[in-house]
């Protein structure tokens, strides 16, 4: 962005002033915005001026624009914020966030994630060949296992009793075929 909160606020500011969607709510909602949240930029004794309701609303925004913009750039973008936050098609509106939509520059810009880690650089097919070889050890591991202790048939049994009748049938061939 090549103006300033302050400037931008200054630009937009006869904007704000004509534009009706700015009800008595919605300025009281950016005057307690700023209230709570920055009471830095707008004070408890501001604020009740501010929402004095004896005062008609574009008066009171009138005034409150022209505080902000004597306070500086920071109290100009927490106003911004204040805007985007409550009233956001107002924001998107204004005529420095359509000339800067216009001109093509983002209104927000948009960080890049940069890749700090790669993890895996490698192809599905290496995670497949990796992943068969796996399985390839521990059906060796098992099989060849079983050969050596008599003991690995007698589990096959075992655990042959809760399975279905199909299952369990073939469980029991196995283990009686071993021996």
């Amino acid at each position: 962005m090549g103006e300033s909160f302050h400037e931008q606020l200054r630009i937009d500011s006869w904007f704000l002033k004509s534009d009706r969607r700015l009800d008595t709510e919605l300025v009281d909602k950016l005057i307690l915005q700023l209230n709570r949240i920055y009471p830095q930029i707008l004070t408890d004794k501001e604020a009740s001026k501010f929402r004095d309701l004896d005062v008609p609303t574009c008066i009171r925004l009138a005034e409150l624009l022209s505080h902000l913009q004597e306070k500086g750039e920071e109290a100009c973008r927490e106003f911004y914020r204040a805007l985007h936050l409550h009233v956001e098609d107002v924001y998107f509106s204004l005529p420095t966030r359509l000339r800067l939509r216009e001109s093509g520059d983002p209104v927000s810009p948009i960080p890049i994630p940069i890749e700090r880690h790669v993890l895996n650089d490698h192809s599905p097919f290496f995670f497949l060949s990796c992943f068969s070889v796996a399985v390839g050890a521990a059906l060796l591991y098992y099989y060849g296992e079983s050969k050596q202790v008599s003991g690995s048939s007698s589990a096959l049994g075992l655990a042959a009793m809760g399975l279905g009748r199909k299952v369990r049938d073939v469980l029991i061939w196995y283990t009686e075929d071993g021996k």
